[in-house]
């Protein structure tokens, strides 16, 4: 169970606009990116299926393929960032709270969460499974 300063997450409320605007401002770059990478690609096979000869709607099925694994990983990208506000608990993040450099100019500034890590792991997978469609499209287009 993750807290945020001591509450539960569906009790958990922002002090003031600055920490609302800093909880949006991640929300919206870190889970809403996935997001909306998934909806234009849904709107792309909509658009492929709708518009297109018969012989295309195997690229428009693929991109449907590909906006559906999207959003799985973006569920489990938001699942991630659920540790974004947790607070400090367990000895691996008293080492990351370590290691983080402070930012020039910010050394007095409040802290919002953790210290950022990026998200390496989701990264590679969504660049494996955006690899694996772009050679099957590949495929397709030669098939044509």
């Amino acid at each position: 169970m993750h807290l945020y300063r001591g509450h539960r997450a569906s009790s958990f409320s922002a002090i003031d606009n600055i920490e609302l605007n800093e909880l949006r401002a991640r929300q919206r770059t870190f889970d809403g990116a996935y997001r909306r990478t998934a909806l234009a690609c849904l709107g792309y096979a909509l658009t492929v299926l709708r518009l297109f000869d018969v012989r295309f709607y195997k690229i428009g099925i693929l991109y449907l393929v590909l906006a559906a694994l999207l959003f799985v990983l973006s569920y489990v990208r938001a699942r991630h960032s659920r540790h974004d506000f947790a607070d400090r608990s367990s000895e691996k993040l008293r080492t990351l709270y370590k290691q983080a450099i402070p930012t020039i100019g910010q050394e007095d500034a409040r802290e919002f969460g953790r210290p950022f890590v990026t998200a390496g792991f989701d990264v590679v997978l969504i660049t494996v499974v955006v690899l694996a469609v772009e050679v099957a499209m590949l495929v397709l287009i030669i098939d044509l």
